[in-house]
C-alpha cells in the first residue's frame, strides 16, 4: 500500500544571470564615446590646411576685362568674364576663410565663398554674433564660448592680422 503521507515539496529561488550591456549607464557611456569619436573625427578632417589659391597673375592672365561699359539694354546678360572677374574679386575679399580652413564648415556666400554646410553662412556673422553668442564678433574670434568653435580656434588660433582679415571680411559681408 502506498504511503499516505504527502512528500513535502521544496521551493528553490533560481537567479537568472544579467545581461551586461543593458543598462542605461552602459548605454550613456557608448553613446557619449562615439559621439566625441565623432566630433574628432570631423575636426581632424576639416581642419586640413587650405589649398593655395591661384596666383593674381594667373587670374588676371585667363580673366578679360570689358574696357568699354555695356549699354542699359543689356545689363541682365552678363558675359563669362564679367561673372569670372566678379568671382575673382569676391573671392579675394573672403580669401583669409579659405587659407584658415574656414570653408570646410562655412560658407560666406555675400562674398561669394562657398564651403561646407555643417556650420552657418557668415555672411550677416558680424551682426548676429552678439545677440547669439552674447559677445561681440571680435570677443568670440579670440575665444569662442561654442564647444564646436573653441575646438577649432583653440587649437589653432587666429593671429592679430589674421583676426583683421576675418572681420573686415565679416564686415563687408554684412554689407552687401
Amino acid at each position: 500500500m502506498p504511503d499516505p503521507t504527502p512528500a513535502p515539496q521544496v521551493t528553490r529561488t533560481v537567479k537568472r544571470p544579467v545581461k551586461k550591456g543593458n543598462d542605461l549607464g552602459t548605454n550613456l557611456g557608448i553613446f557619449a564615446l562615439t559621439f566625441l569619436l565623432s566630433l574628432g573625427g570631423g575636426y581632424l578632417m576639416f581642419n586640413q590646411p587650405a589649398k593655395a589659391p591661384a596666383t593674381a597673375s594667373t587670374t588676371t592672365a585667363t580673366t578679360p576685362t570689358p574696357t568699354t561699359p555695356t549699354p542699359a539694354a543689356d545689363d541682365a546678360a552678363t558675359t563669362p568674364a564679367n561673372d569670372t572677374a566678379t568671382t575673382t574679386a569676391a573671392s579675394s575679399e573672403g580669401e583669409i576663410f579659405t587659407k584658415r580652413g574656414c570653408v570646410g564648415c562655412h560658407s560666406v556666400s555675400a562674398l561669394g565663398v562657398t564651403g561646407g554646410v555643417t556650420g552657418p553662412d557668415l555672411s550677416k556673422a558680424y551682426v548676429n554674433v552678439a545677440d547669439k553668442h552674447g559677445m561681440p564678433v571680435e570677443d568670440f574670434l579670440k575665444k569662442p564660448n561654442s564647444a564646436v568653435m573653441s575646438s577649432v580656434l583653440g587649437a589653432n588660433p587666429l593671429t592679430d592680422d589674421e583676426r583683421t582679415q576675418v572681420l573686415n571680411a565679416l564686415k563687408a559681408a554684412s554689407e552687401k
